[in-house]
């Protein structure tokens, strides 16, 4: 099924979707709230109905989890092989913050892993990618692409660079921090919205990236797979086991991308 995804194609439609989410960012655009009082825009109602559309037309037979649609009862998916995880707008706080770190996420998983991903950040035009086998990448406007290729192990390093949620920002966070300033590490610390954070440690502008607050399978998925390729892992923290997808509960247990 891998080998047959243009993943050409998933790029044009993220792109697609950003360039509906900056119609409604140049827009004095009004913000809703679901019923988990997360906070709903336009640009997420349109960017989902882009990416919808463009991964029907791409397979109609692989079913899609988006955050924007309700997903199946566990029962009806427990069984699938391949299913995209599909993060239409991630940071919808930083887009209604108007300080552009936020993202386009489409993830395939096959058997409860990410093998493939696209992140694109409209503002800057910056686009990640990868496929299992094929790499990871990175291109910014009409730049050449760039193949990601982590670093060192943040644990072998004297000067450590922590990435963090800017909208997430946990006491446990602060003390995984102090930890590393213990044994005598120099840590740096940077803050940053959306999957763009597991992006940062892919790329090697950042050495780890605890997440020790909430997150869902979308928001994660796509970023994950481009963490694989670039050499890096996502492991559930407490656990050290690989980060799965399709549970039950759709909700992610901390982790750590190292």
């Amino acid at each position: 099924m891998l080998e047959h995804i243009n993943l050409e194609e998933i790029k044009r439609i993220a792109r697609a979707a950003g360039a509906a989410i900056l119609e409604v960012y140049a827009t004095d655009f009004s913000v809703d709230s679901k019923e988990d009082d997360s906070p709903l825009t336009e640009a997420d109602r349109r960017a989902n109905a882009v990416i919808l559309e463009g991964l029907a037309r791409i397979n109609s037979a692989i079913p899609v989890i988006s955050e924007e649609t309700r997903a199946l009862p566990y029962g009806e998916r427990k069984d699938w092989e391949f299913f995209w995880l599909v993060d239409p707008l991630d940071g919808t706080k930083e887009f209604i913050k108007r300080n552009g770190e936020f993202t386009v996420n489409i993830g395939l998983v096959r058997d409860r892993t990410p093998v493939l991903g696209v992140v694109y950040q409209p503002v800057g035009d910056c686009l990640y990618w990868a496929a299992e086998g094929r790499g990871a990448w990175k291109s910014s406007g009409a730049g050449a692409a760039v193949r990601l290729e982590g670093g060192d192990h943040y644990t072998t390093k004297e000067n450590v660079t922590v990435v963090a949620s800017r909208s997430h920002l946990t006491d446990d966070v602060r003390d995984f921090v102090t930890a590393l300033e213990s044994q005598g590490k120099t840590v740096e610390f940077h803050s940053a919205g959306s999957s763009l954070k597991l992006c940062l440690v892919a790329e090697g502008s950042a050495d780890v990236y605890p997440r020790l607050g909430p997150t869902m399978e979308w928001d994660t998925a796509a970023a994950h797979a481009i963490a694989i390729e670039a050499g890096r892992q996502v492991l559930q923290h407490g656990t050290g086991e690989a980060l799965l997808y399709n549970k039950e509960d759709l909700l992610n247990p901390f982790f750590i991308v190292e």
